[in-house]
């Protein structure tokens, strides 16, 4: 529901590290990107060098690896469902636009090449959010009710993302790529602070209450609904991926 901004943080880092391994100079591929081969003993530092080359050029967008300005990142829609427990809401956030992004910090990268996985430890020190929202529900027994603009400061966000992929043999080129399968993310914040204008009809006694309840128990509010929405974020950044993916074979990806 609240922790909208953080799909931000998996875009970012997953189109870095798939990037940052190209080494066949074409007219769509930037040259300021460091070769990565499979055949590297070294190839998760090599890839985690390539991802810091990268990220400088984020913020305006990569044309010719088809990533958009990812400062804000713009997200166009995400719905949350939440039918049971302390929590259940139903909850709706679109214009979504987050700041901050391009400052996370790569961790580590773990590429297992013979069982096509990826798996990246990352932290974003700060990501700040904009929405257009809708919710209904109960929150700890409080019904919540309201519509207008979400906004959200999130700190210290450690994230891990594991890309369980596959090979696979393109019909028309005969070439070998690459496909995700599965995209599992899991997400912690250290800090949260919300506010939802338009609550309960524009009462501002009621909205002013909620919004403070909701910054006190934040950490309960989080640990109910996180398993929705890192599902959400998972068949997002799939389905993102996937694209991406197949428009490259997987030895321009990742050459020998």
């Amino acid at each position: 529901m609240t922790l909208n901004g953080r799909p931000a943080a998996f875009r970012l880092a997953f189109a870095a590290v798939v990037f940052g391994s190209y080494v066949q100079a074409t007219p769509e591929i930037p040259s300021f990107l460091r070769i990565c081969r499979r055949s590297d003993p070294h190839l998760n530092e090599c890839v985690k060098h390539s991802v810091n080359s990268l990220r400088p050029y984020l913020k305006s967008g990569i044309p010719a690896l088809h990533i958009p300005p990812c400062e804000p990142l713009n997200v166009p829609e995400i719905e949350l469902s939440q039918a049971s427990g302390p929590v259940s809401v139903s909850s709706s956030y679109s214009n979504i636009e987050i700041w901050g992004g391009t400052e996370f910090i790569l961790k580590s990268v773990k590429l297992d090449l013979d069982k096509s996985r990826i798996r990246l430890k990352l932290n974003i020190p700060r990501l700040e959010m904009q929405a257009d929202y809708t919710m209904q529900g109960k929150i700890l027994m409080l019904p919540i009710m309201g519509h207008g603009r979400a906004l959200g400061n999130y700190t210290d966000i450690d994230v891990i993302t594991t890309i369980q992929g596959e090979r696979y043999q393109d019909r028309n080129t005969r070439k070998t790529h690459f496909r995700v399968l599965e995209f599992y993310c899991d997400f912690d914040v250290g800090h949260a602070n919300i506010h939802l204008d338009n609550l309960f009809n524009g009462d501002e006694t009621l909205a002013d209450a909620m919004n403070l309840f909701l910054n006190d128990n934040w950490k309960t509010v989080a640990a109910e609904i996180k398993p929705g929405l890192e599902d959400t974020v998972s068949k997002l950044f799939k389905n993102f991926s996937n694209k991406i993916y197949a428009k490259y074979p997987l030895d321009t990806l990742l050459p020998p």
